[in-house]
C-alpha cells in the first residue's frame, strides 16, 4: 500500500471470505427452520446476495467493497432476470443444486432483497477492510460532531 501499511494477505481474505461464505449459508439455514414464508423468503434472498458477495471476495480477494457488492448484485439480479425464461426452470426440475443456486420462478420482489443484500455485504466487506488495513477506504466519512 501507498501509506506503508501493509494489507491482510490474500490467503487470509480468502479464508475470512470462505468463513463469511459458511456463516452466510448456516444463517440461511436458520431463517429457513426458524422462520417461513415472505420473512423466510426474503431473507434468503438478501442471504443469497451476501453469500454471492462472499463468494467474489474469495475469487478476488484484493477487490474493494463497493465493486465486489455491485457483482454479486448484478449476478443475483441476471439469475432473477434468467427465470423469465424457462431454462431455470428446466434444469431446476432434475438438479437440486440447479434449484438452490438459479431457482425457478421470476418474483419482482426479489430485485429490492438482492439490492438490500447488496447494501449489508457492503457494510460488512467495508467495515472488515477497515479493520484489517487500517485505511479509510470504504468508510463513511463522519461529521466534525459524530467524531
Amino acid at each position: 500500500m501507498r501509506d506503508g501499511r501493509t494489507a491482510p494477505g490474500r490467503g487470509r481474505v480468502r479464508a475470512l471470505a470462505a468463513g463469511a461464505a459458511v456463516v452466510t449459508v448456516a444463517a440461511g439455514l436458520a431463517v429457513r427452520a426458524g422462520a417461513d414464508g415472505a420473512v423466510a423468503k426474503y431473507a434468503g434472498s438478501a442471504l443469497y446476495t451476501v453469500l454471492l458477495c462472499a463468494l467474489v471476495v474469495l475469487c478476488a480477494p484484493r477487490v474493494r467493497p463497493l465493486p465486489a457488492s455491485a457483482t454479486a448484485l448484478a449476478l443475483s439480479w441476471a439469475v432473477e432476470f434468467a427465470q423469465l425464461t424457462d431454462v431455470p426452470a428446466r434444469l431446476s426440475a432434475h438438479s437440486t443444486a440447479a434449484r438452490l443456486v438459479l431457482g425457478s420462478t421470476f418474483n419482482a420482489p426479489d430485485l429490492f432483497w438482492y439490492a438490500v443484500g447488496a447494501a449489508a455485504a457492503w457494510c460488512l466487506h467495508a467495515g472488515a477492510r477497515s479493520r484489517t488495513t487500517g485505511s479509510s477506504a470504504g468508510r463513511v466519512p463522519q461529521t466534525p460532531a459524530a467524531r
